[in-house]
């Protein structure tokens, strides 16, 4: 769409301005806002800020009508269009134009610091819009110029894939040797883990039982051991009928 027919939005809308009639600039220092009648204003009303695609305007109406008093088209800022005076942040120099060419400068004044402020911020930011516009229009049209990076195979190239090798490789080194746990050494070899050393292959054991048997019997007599079917407590017995007679035989008495 072309720029005449965009839409045009509204940037900033202040309710009270003064316009001054300026003398002409003596020199190249700039102007300053004490050299305007500024007890006396030559009009007064409502100022608007609107852009209609790249380009703003700051128009002055009549704050009753709406009636067009003058504008001034601004198509970059900062620029000759609006000039900042050099004593005082509430006044401007604008340029305005009547649309057949013939252009004039007035003296603009807020009686508000404020309303000063939001009117060089509206500016500001539309301006700093249009630069951005700007720059990523020039960065798609280098783009599009550029050549294209093509990554489409060519007639006969194949590409190979080696899925299973690379599983293979990464199994093995993965695998890791499990630590030994709670850090405890391995028992020398020909010891039976629980502290227990096997006995030689070829001797026999004896049982606890016989070697307890074997030793209540042994009294040291020189004679042979009683065979398997004797009574083991039979030595035991004729000791003691022994010794009860020889406990009557020596005057003590027996109790029974």
């Amino acid at each position: 769409m072309a720029e005449d027919d965009s839409y045009e939005s509204m940037l900033c809308v202040k309710p009270e301005v003064h316009v001054y009639r300026i003398p002409p600039r003596a020199s190249n220092r700039g102007y300053r806002a004490a050299d305007w009648k500024l007890d006396e204003p030559a009009w007064s009303g409502r100022m608007k800020i609107t852009a209609k695609g790249k380009l703003a305007c700051i128009k002055l109406e009549d704050k009753n009508t709406g009636e067009l008093f003058a504008q001034a088209p601004v198509e970059q800022y900062p620029g000759c269009v609006v000039e900042s005076v050099t004593d005082s942040s509430r006044y401007f120099v604008i340029r305005i134009e009547d649309g057949n060419g013939r252009h004039a400068f007035i003296g603009l004044g807020f009686a508000d610091r404020g309303d000063s402020f939001d009117f060089n911020v509206a500016l500001q930011d539309h301006f700093k819009w249009v630069k951005q516009e700007g720059e990523l229009a020039k960065q798609e049209a280098s783009e599009s110029t550029a050549p294209k990076l093509d990554l489409r195979f060519k007639e006969g190239q194949t590409i190979k894939i080696s899925i299973g090798q690379n599983i293979k490789k990464k199994d093995a080194g993965g695998a890791k040797a499990r630590p030994m746990g709670m850090g405890l050494l391995p028992p020398p070899p020909g010891v039976k883990v629980g502290g227990v050393i096997p006995p030689p292959v070829g001797e026999q054991t004896v049982s606890a039982e016989q070697t307890n048997t074997a030793s209540l019997l042994d009294f040291g007599s020189p004679g042979p051991a009683a065979p398997p079917s004797a009574d083991v407590w039979g030595d035991f017995t004729s000791a003691g009928s022994n010794s009860s007679k020889d406990a009557v035989k020596s005057g003590w008495v027996q109790f029974s």
